[in-house]
């Protein structure tokens, strides 16, 4: 279900994290789904429970998954709220890109603002 690259510069709870976000999107995981345990998911991933700690509560944190204390981890019921959000973001990305295609900005200056965005530095 869960696939790690080992030989990836991304840290494994950052690809943890992506992967529960692609199975949401692709529908395999669904609202109320429940995730595996941290320390069964870090004992099949041969990872640190503290890795997957780490992913869950970024998903978590992110509206993708709440927890309940002695019950689990599960698929959140709002999601509907966090596509809502994404397409707001999609909307406002592509004005700012627009915009800034029509004062002038190269292609390559784009492309190093993307960059960076994405490396998660201050644009």
């Amino acid at each position: 279900m869960f696939s790690l690259d080992l030989t990836s510069r991304a840290p494994i709870y950052e690809q943890l994290y992506n992967n529960v976000v692609r199975l949401i999107s692709a529908g395999a995981l669904k609202p109320g789904d429940k995730l595996p345990p941290v320390r069964t998911l870090a004992c099949e991933l041969s990872v640190n429970p503290n890795t997957v700690s780490k992913a869950y509560k970024l998903l978590e944190q992110d509206g993708y998954i709440c927890s309940a204390v002695g019950k689990g981890s599960f698929i959140s019921e709002n999601l509907e709220v966090l596509d809502a959000e994404k397409q707001l973001a999609v909307e406002k990305l592509d004005q700012a890109l627009n915009s800034a295609v029509n004062v002038g900005l190269s292609k390559t200056e784009i492309m190093e603002r993307v960059n960076k965005a994405l490396k998660g530095d201050k644009v």
